[in-house]
């Protein structure tokens, strides 16, 4: 999972991950770095800054197809849903 650092995840938050978060789900992301990088690069290149805590939480949505993805964020203002996801990350769930 160090691949996380590149996108300024801490040790201490990639270890807690690890720590807390289903095997499958984690072999999961090992085997598809790539696409949650991209993943992970929309939301910062989106603005929500506060995308680690996003991928924290919602982890299993990053491993969406990369179009699928961007869709669910596409559909709303973006000043508006960066705005709100920095607020409250529970938002996410109802995207």
């Amino acid at each position: 999972m160090k691949f996380l650092e590149k996108y300024d995840f801490s040790k201490e938050d990639i270890a807690e991950f690890l720590n807390n978060s289903p095997k499958k789900l984690i072999d999961g992301i090992k085997e598809n770095k790539k696409l949650v990088g991209e993943n992970i690069k929309y939301l910062k290149d989106l603005g929500i800054t506060n995308y680690q805590e996003v991928f924290l939480e919602y982890y299993d949505m990053f491993l969406l197809d990369h179009s699928n993805f961007v869709e669910i964020f596409a559909k709303y203002e973006p000043e508006d849903l960066v705005e709100k996801i920095k607020k409250n990350i529970k938002v996410v769930e109802y995207l």
